[in-house]
């Protein structure tokens, strides 16, 4: 038997020593992998991610290709989901520099006693989804992949 289709079977068990061959096979080049979307540390992050879910979800893994194409195509499209958040995060703070614009210029916005206030106010000018995403990001000290779940 080969040794990924070993792996699979071992996984559905519950086997975590199929787990641990699988991350420490796995978890390197998928992460260069990565890195060729994404910065290092979000690759990483990424990846770590995934094997969690792999772990999470042995019993229903559903993989129908080779392992190695399976994880492959997996991280890239959490990758690119990850560009998608990113970018989404990026448009997010471009409509709230728009919507404090003269205001974070201006030196005395920060010497401001209600600087808080100020903030929570912008935020909730904010469409829905746009003040969700950022209370989640700042507030709720979630990670980009968290959110984008």
């Amino acid at each position: 038997m080969d040794e990924d289709l070993k792996i699979i079977d071992d996984l559905h068990r519950g086997d975590e020593y199929a787990y641990k061959k699988l991350f420490l096979k796995y978890y390197s080049p998928l992460c260069e992998f990565s890195s060729q979307f994404l910065s290092d540390s979000d690759a990483e992050e990424v990846v770590q991610d995934f094997m969690l879910f792999i772990w999470e979800n042995h019993k229903n893994l559903l993989i129908t290709t080779s392992l190695k194409s399976y994880l492959f195509a997996s991280v890239k499209n959490r990758s690119l989901n990850a560009i998608r958040h990113n970018q989404f995060i990026q448009r997010l703070h471009s409509k709230m520099y728009e919507k404090l614009g003269e205001q974070i210029e201006d030196p005395d916005f920060y010497m401001s006693n209600d600087l808080a206030e100020q903030i929570k106010i912008a935020v909730e000018a904010l469409p829905e989804t746009y003040r969700e995403t950022f209370q989640l990001s700042r507030f709720g000290h979630r990670s980009n992949a968290e959110i984008a779940e």
